[in-house]
Formats: C-alpha cells, structure tokens, sequence
C-alpha cells in the first residue's frame, strides 16, 4: 500500500495556535493550543510570540508523538502580505521579511507562514501558505469607493471561504470553478463575498471596517458622522479604530462579543438584546442580497460559516429573509 504524504497544518489565532496532522488529505490529528493573556503579557507585539508559539506547537508534536522528520510538508496560515490571487504559495525570504515587519498590518495570522517555515527547515521540507486573508480576486467596479483618493480592499477569510465552497460543489457534484457561491464567515468579524468560477469577485473587507457590523466590529459607518466624530476632538486616532476593530459592533452595543451569551439573554426574553442580535443578521442578510446582485441572481448556494453559524435561530433569520435566492447550506464553525 502506497504511503501518503504527512503534512503538517499550523494556524495561529489571537489567543491561541491550532495544529492538524493529515496523511495525505485525511487529517488524523488535532489539537488547540489556548495562550493564555498572562503567557502573551510579555509580548509587545504580535510577531514577538513567534519563539513562544513556534517551541509550542514542536512540543505539542512531541508528546503526541509525531516527530518533526515524519512530515512532508507544511502549511501555515496566510496573513496579511501583499495582495494575491487564491491559491498555494511556497513561502519566501521576501513573504517572511513582509510579515515579520508588518508591512501591509498587524494580525495574528502573520506568524503562521514563519511558524511554518522554522518548523520546515527542521523538518527538511517546505513550507507552504493557503488562500491567505490578502486574496484579492476583485473585479474592477469592486474596488471602487467613491472618491479617488478611497480604494476597497479585500481583506476576508479566504481560507474558511475557499475551503467550505469547494465542500459544497463536490456534494452538488460539481468543481468549485464551474458553481457561483454567496459565502458568508460569521465569526468575531464578518466577510460576505461573491464566489464567481472558483474567484471571489466581490467581498466586504471584515477587518478595517465594511459590510454588516459583527461581534467586534462596527462594518460601514454613515460617513458624515463618523467625519464629525473624527474631528470633535473627543477621540484619539487610535481610540477611533478601536470603535472601528474590537470595540465596535455588538461589544459596542452589549458590552460582550460572546455571541452564546446573546442567544441566552434573548431566550430569556431580553428584547434589546434581541434587536442588537436580530439588527446584525438583518445587516447580513442585505449584504448577502447585494452580492446576489454581483452574480446577477445566478447562484447554486448561499454558505452561512464560522462561529456563529451554530445558532440555528440566527441563520434562520438570514434564510427568512434570503431563502428565495437560493438553497441555503449552513457549515458551522470553520474549515481553516
């Protein structure tokens, strides 16, 4: 019997590094390494976990008794480089120095391609990125804001996107590039995008502040107002872009981003609660709408994905009002 390649998977979060083992494409291992904010208090940025993360996911591989020389390959999460089409990319000196500098931004997924590449050059193999946060697919009237001075960028969770739209075609039978797809993540941000022949044509970008408001995040402000806030004297630069990424959204409203907390306020009849929670859907469900509209109402699914797609009663208010597009697939929780 033919012996399949082993390949290592590393995907580093805010709080914490999640590793899979597969042989070949059936993964036979996983693990969640949760970071403590007392072990990540002496890092002063992001990338300076990057000894810290890298010893414990060698460590984590260790006890579970998969040594370094078994694997054939390894992947880590893409974070945010220059803009590139979907794909697999071997990981470079130039994609490193990038991350390693946060040329294009802060994100925990910087350290998941120089994880990779350090556990690889144990290992004596390469190491490899996937479909990273930075794919830009768009399509020109995408990129338009209006104003000039203004672009749209596409910054989203294409792996977790990718991933359960190519699930999706082959339960219809089909290759990803021949089926049009609205994906929707909903995770502490939310990304909505238009998947066209195996290429995201459009999408919101979930990190800097556009499309549906999310857990942490506020998405598309009224511009006048956000204008006059900016310019009130009230706020510092950085006081705003936290109303923008990590405080805004429900954090803003509630004062928590625990979505299952949410749901259970609303069970127990809290309707503020609920109108914040069923606002955030409503938000969702129009932007799903508009990317029906990019497809020209040419769709073979609408994928509802991420954390918060556990919730069967949020998903049923996207479906109640985004049922007649399309059939609806939820796949909860992500693919990454």
């Amino acid at each position: 019997m033919e012996e399949k390649p082993r390949i290592l998977a590393v995907n580093p979060g805010s709080t914490s590094t999640k590793i899979s083992v597969f042989d070949g494409k059936k993964e036979v291992w996983n693990l969640k390494l949760d970071h403590s904010a007392r072990e990540l208090a002496p890092y002063r940025s992001i990338f300076e976990q990057y000894d810290f993360r890298e010893k414990a996911v060698l460590g984590a591989l260790e006890r579970a008794g998969y040594p370094i020389r078994s694997f054939a390959a390894v992947v880590g999460r893409g974070g945010l480089s220059k803009p590139i089409r979907g794909g697999t990319y071997r990981v470079t000196t130039g994609l490193l120095k990038d991350l390693s500098e946060g040329a294009y931004g802060e994100h925990a997924s910087n350290l998941g391609a120089p994880i990779a590449a350090k556990l690889a050059e144990s290992a004596g193999c390469d190491a490899f990125m996937v479909d990273p946060v930075v794919v830009d697919e768009l399509e020109p009237p995408a990129r338009y804001t209006g104003h000039p001075r203004l672009s749209r960028r596409a910054i989203f969770h294409a792996l977790n996107h990718k991933a359960v739209a190519r699930k999706v075609a082959e339960e219809l039978g089909k290759d990803y590039r021949e089926c049009n797809f609205i994906v929707a993540h909903l995770g502490g941000g939310i990304s909505v995008g238009a998947h066209r022949r195996g290429r995201v044509v459009d999408v919101n970008n979930a990190l800097d502040g556009d499309g549906p408001f999310s857990p942490e995040r506020s998405g598309g402000l009224p511009a006048d107002q956000l204008a006059t806030l900016c310019f009130s004297g009230e706020y510092t630069h950085d006081q705003v872009k936290k109303m923008i990424k990590g405080q805004g959204g429900v954090v803003a409203y509630l004062n928590t981003n625990d979505m299952r907390l949410v749901s259970e306020r609303i069970l127990a009849g809290d309707e503020e609660w609920r109108e914040v929670y069923h606002a955030m859907a409503y938000q969702i469900s129009k932007e799903i709408g508009a990317m029906a509209a990019v497809l020209h109402g040419d769709v073979d699914a609408v994928i509802i994905t991420g954390g918060v797609a556990h919730d069967k009663q949020f998903t049923g208010w996207i479906e109640e009002m985004t049922g007649f597009l399309a059939p609806l697939r939820v796949i909860p929780g992500e693919m990454e």
